[in-house]
């Protein structure tokens, strides 16, 4: 079977002049000839560089990719750094975890950032600069090979090898260096076809950051492997500019977090989603004010997924004519998922709560240099992905929150993520709110809510939150912070929230 960078070799000999990147960051596009030409004069510069492993710190667009592409070209595993926050401090983090010291970047992005380079930065721009014209007419030359020859004189091995080194989003604690080969993700990019119509016709909105896996797969691999077209801007935050963009290019496809659907509701104009035929949200539970807010602005549906860093994302999906509203959807093919009982391990039967596992090649290779928590989430070839969920008897799978967003209050488990899904429905469509748990001596934990502005009645809000909840669910305390932490995949950054929550407690005693 054919790595993921002989893929793209296969889609530019497929498509040559077929558009594969409107970079918007640059303003320029890119056939995939241009993108094959491109890759084999970084392949020849990056091969230059010592050791197995290449940090990658740069922003989604065509430079990425073909960094990306350049990097297994080579034999070698990209690193792929989190520029959105804490730069610099990521660079050093994944060094120590992954022993390597190389990382790409750009001139421009640490500019952006404000940040001074470090030791052993090469930068693009430098590479750019450094290549001569009879580099680039090698380079063409050897894109005009048959695909049969081309496909040889880049590395080529098992697809057990690994492609990338992501790392998980720390929101909950450090972040493990997650191991995912060309088996796991071909494993992702193989099965959607098979439940999506999708094909080199299609314009995908490649807005995620490439540190994530959701954009890695998603917004990367996925469609460059079946000839797609990718608009690529580097910062899915800037709403407005993204649904012109989708409007303008006539998008097909967009996946995205609920935090930027939600953004993108707010700013988006009525025809401005009008091409999208699949919109697909994960990595958070999708509000239903979202969900709605999408058919009656835009008469579109979006669908839920479900998956981890370590399942290359996707365990499961929604999609157009398989779509029952509330779930995540059913397992993608050639997955296994099953349901156990928190306490016992039991594999319990439909509609019963419990523990998500997954089987199947979609699941990582493991954590680098980390073989006690690799044995810990991986067992018989089942990952414990450390959520919670129940599979109905139609064989849809319904997801209820990390195992540790449930907190023992008073011996009773609740379900933070619950609490969140009743106080979103309450509050105006301009507050964000995120729910935590703090320590309580004597009940064991307290929940509270934090609010990105308190602009609204906290007495009535409470008051209708008793109608739906328990008593030990509603929360104890409200805490404005005017910036909730969030993290670059548009996930709420929940350490920092509880670390901010706690400070506020303890400023109060104090």
């Amino acid at each position: 079977m054919l790595q993921l960078h002989q893929r793209f070799i296969q889609s530019a000999k497929r498509f040559p002049n077929r558009i594969a990147v409107y970079d918007k960051a640059t303003m320029q596009d890119y056939s995939y000839s241009k993108m094959l030409i491109a890759s084999l004069i970084l392949k020849e510069h990056i091969g230059k560089i010592r050791g197995k492993y290449i940090g990658i710190l740069l922003p989604t667009g065509v430079g990425a990719m073909l960094t990306i592409l350049g990097t297994l070209m080579n034999g070698k595993i990209p690193v792929m750094i989190n520029y959105a926050t804490g730069a610099i401090d990521n660079c050093i983090y994944a060094r120590e975890k992954c022993q390597f010291r190389s990382i790409i970047t750009s001139k421009k992005l640490l500019e952006k950032l404000g940040l001074n380079p470090i030791d052993h930065m090469v930068f693009v721009e430098d590479i750019l600069a450094g290549v001569t014209l009879r580099a680039k007419l090698k380079a063409a030359l050897i894109s005009k090979l048959p695909f049969w020859v081309l496909k040889d004189m880049v590395h080529h091995g098992d697809i057990s090898e690994i492609s990338a080194i992501l790392f998980t989003s720390g929101s909950e604690k450090e972040p493990k260096a997650v191991q995912l080969s060309h088996r796991n993700i071909l494993h992702n990019v193989n099965a959607f076809p098979s439940m999506i119509h999708l094909d080199e016709n299609d314009v995908f909105a490649s807005i995620l950051p490439m540190f994530h896996v959701f954009g890695l797969t998603v917004d990367f691999w996925l469609p460059v492997t079946i000839g797609a077209s990718m608009l690529t801007y580097p910062s899915p935050l800037e709403y407005r500019t993204v649904c012109d963009y989708v409007r303008d290019y006539k998008v097909t496809f967009i996946a995205a977090t609920p935090a930027f659907f939600y953004g993108y509701l707010q700013k988006s104009q009525t025809g401005d989603f009008a091409t999208v035929k699949i919109a697909i949200a994960g990595a958070d539970k999708l509000p239903d004010k979202v969900y709605e807010g999408y058919l009656k602005k835009h008469n579109l549906i979006v669908l839920e997924g479900y998956g981890t860093t370590e399942t290359s994302p996707v365990i499961a999906t929604c999609y157009p004519g398989n779509h029952k509203p509330g779930s995540v959807g059913k397992p993608i093919p050639n997955t296994q998922v099953r349901i156990l009982d928190i306490n016992t391990d039991k594999i319990l039967g439909p509609n019963k709560e419990g523990k998500i596992l997954v089987k199947g090649d979609l699941v990582m290779e493991g954590y680098l240099h980390d073989i006690e928590q690799t044995s810990f989430r991986i067992r018989n070839g089942w990952y414990d992905t450390g959520d919670i969920g129940l599979i109905d008897e139609d064989g849809y799978l319904f997801h209820k929150g990390r195992l540790k967003r449930f907190v023992k209050v008073g011996g009773e488990m609740v379900s933070l993520v619950k609490v969140e899904e009743h106080l979103t429905e309450l509050l105006p469509n301009d507050v964000i709110c995120c729910v935590v748990d703090v320590p309580n001596p004597t009940k064991g934990a307290d929940v509270v809510a934090a609010v990105a502005n308190g602009d609204f009645d906290m007495h009535k809000i409470l008051k209708k939150l008793k109608k739906d909840l328990p008593s030990i669910a509603i929360p104890k305390q409200f805490y404005v912070i005017e910036d909730i932490p969030m993290m670059a995949s548009g996930k709420v950054n929940f350490r920092e929230v509880e670390k901010i929550v706690r400070d506020k407690i303890q400023k109060k005693k104090d």
